[in-house]
């Protein structure tokens, strides 16, 4: 599929990347954009051999700096409510792939890019990022999904203060929040978000897509019923090639060869 606003390719063997492609607007999402991505994202999760799928934006200055304030000015209330629910729907499109889904943050990450990049599995952030959700200081409410993502990375009370007063935080205190798992050079970055793309994609692919479901469904359960739930996924990994592979290639102490099998 053709897309106008955002970028989508497989770098090398397995991993994808989409890339916000609107950099003279700092990648800021419209309607059309939000469209593509949850396209981009269906598309990606329909290819049998995708097992990682980064997300960036283009250019030096944002991942994406926030929603697209010229479209949403004169918005009514209906109109604005159908404009949340299309990035709702493609951003728990992308939420909901079987594959890991990493964000690759420089720059301005504000808004709907911070509520993107929490739709993701984890961050990896530029030593430029500079996170935040500024809703209220343009007088409204987080529109994406983060008044709920954001309490669920980095606990209420902190995410409370930072919807609250729309305050920014730089690449470090969001390492230090958990809000991204690691920071480096923003010129090795994407370079670093390959490194761990490939040693994902060299692992048994349907161990890693079975181990992303056990950890999504299981926060939604109690203990009991999440470990019952691991127990048997472990049990049905057993019923595949890969499995055998990767144990006989720990006895041969040879690399596994994982056919996804």
């Amino acid at each position: 599929m053709a897309y106008d606003n955002v970028l989508l390719e497989e770098v090398e063997a397995g991993v994808w990347r989409l890339t916000v492609n609107r950099p003279k607007s700092l990648n800021a999402l419209n309607s059309a954009t939000l469209e593509e991505i949850g396209a981009a994202a269906t598309e990606v999760g329909r290819n049998p051999g995708a097992r990682v799928l980064l997300v960036t934006g283009s250019g030096e200055k944002a991942f994406v700096a926030g929603a697209d304030i010229s479209e949403m000015q004169a918005f009514t209330a209906d109109e604005g409510h159908r404009f949340s629910e299309r990035g709702m729907r493609a951003f728990r499109t992308l939420e909901t792939l079987p594959i890991p889904v990493i964000a690759v943050v420089r720059g301005y990450c504000l808004g709907g890019g911070l509520e993107l990049a929490m739709a993701c599995d984890w961050l990896l952030a530029g030593e430029s990022a500079a996170l935040g959700q500024p809703e209220v200081t343009l007088g409204v409410t987080p529109g994406f999904g983060g008044s709920q993502r954001l309490p669920r990375r980095i606990g209420t009370a902190m995410a409370m203060e930072l919807i609250l007063t729309g305050r920014r935080i730089d690449a470090a205190e969001a390492l230090r929040l958990g809000l991204v798992n690691h920071v480096h050079p923003d010129d090795r970055v994407m370079d670093e978000a390959l490194v761990m793309a490939r040693a994902i994609a060299a692992r048994g692919s349907i161990a890693v897509r079975l181990a992303k479901s056990l950890v999504v469904r299981g926060q939604d359960l109690d203990l009991d019923n999440a470990c019952a739930l691991e127990s048997q996924a472990f049990g049905l990994s057993f019923s595949t090639e890969d499995q055998k592979e990767g144990m006989a290639a720990f006895l041969a102490r040879r690399p596994a060869a994982f056919k996804g099998r």
